[in-house]
């Protein structure tokens, strides 16, 4: 009995640090995942066109100056960079933060963001106007070219349709956001046209609209993934999630959903670490 209770006060600590280092190593250990997409769509002249996308850091930092992601995102060499809605936390607000990891990346390649459900408030057009000095592309309802080899690509922008909690709202306010960033733009021209847009939810939509790609966040990997079935819970689509992350394909359109990088109000993430999407194009036949 007594070598028993020594083992276990040996044990105990041992298991408390080894639980408190995995739940650290979960909401702290950046993944990479690559995808390769191929279109007729996309202009020749290149080899590949590098897409690194970030989504949903909620002000997190990850290492001095936002160091450990950036080396990461340095490796992969990107063309260009997405930013899809988040970028700041309302509950635990912190511009500075979100600003330096938009520094630093603006130093990697060109960068496109488009808000989340978290950026609204008072304090957005300050959150805006320096991103705008940092030589971001604040997608607001609008729409890009963007050179790709010999040819060009399009790049579509829309706010997230914040504050609507009916699912009806939602569709309604998104679909006059895409009719918005596409006032004036001729459609009959044949560009391979990539989406920017925070909801995954509503992937039906991107695919009404003929978008060729696009990338969405929000969902946060269902924030706890389990075995054989996925993300648990998401926003906006409540327990066991249809687009939680990953690759989802609908006729010709393909929407990227990454698991994002921070917390919110649950503030531990569970076999679901963050997340940095390298999506590589290429041109086909």
């Amino acid at each position: 009995m007594r070598m028993s209770k020594k083992r276990w006060l040996i044990l105990l600590p041992i298991l408390i640090l080894a639980v408190i280092a995995f739940l650290y190593y979960e909401n702290n250990a950046i993944g990479i995942t690559r995808y390769k997409l191929s279109s007729a769509k996309l202009p020749e002249g290149f080899d590949s066109y590098r897409i690194v996308q970030l989504t949903d850091l909620h002000s997190k930092a990850f290492g001095k100056e936002q160091g450990s992601i950036t080396r990461k995102v340095k490796k992969l060499k990107p063309d260009l960079i997405v930013m899809t809605g988040d970028l700041v936390d309302s509950r635990k607000y912190n511009a500075e933060t979100s600003l330096m990891l938009m520094r630093k990346m603006t130093e990697l390649a060109p960068v496109y963001y488009v808000t989340g459900n978290h950026e609204w408030g008072s304090r957005f057009p300050a959150l805006a106007k320096g991103l705008r000095e940092l030589g971001v592309h604040v997608m607001r309802n609008a729409t890009e070219i963007v050179k790709v080899g010999d040819g060009e690509i399009r790049i579509v922008g829309v706010d997230d349709p914040t504050f609507n909690h009916e699912a009806d709202g939602d569709v309604e306010r998104i679909n006059e956001h895409i009719a918005a960033a596409l006032d004036g733009v001729d459609r009959s021209q044949e560009l391979y046209t990539v989406l920017l847009s925070h909801r995954p939810e509503l992937f039906a939509e991107y695919v009404k609209n003929n978008f060729d790609l696009t990338f969405s966040g929000h969902a946060h990997g269902g924030q706890v993934r389990l075995p054989f079935l996925g993300g648990l819970v998401a926003p906006g689509q409540g327990f066991l999630p249809k687009y939680d992350g990953g690759k989802y394909t609908e006729g010709d359109s393909t929407m990227i959903v990454s698991r994002g990088l921070g917390n919110s109000i649950i503030p531990q993430r569970l076999f679901n670490r963050p997340e940095v999407v390298l999506v590589e194009l290429t041109a086909a036949e």
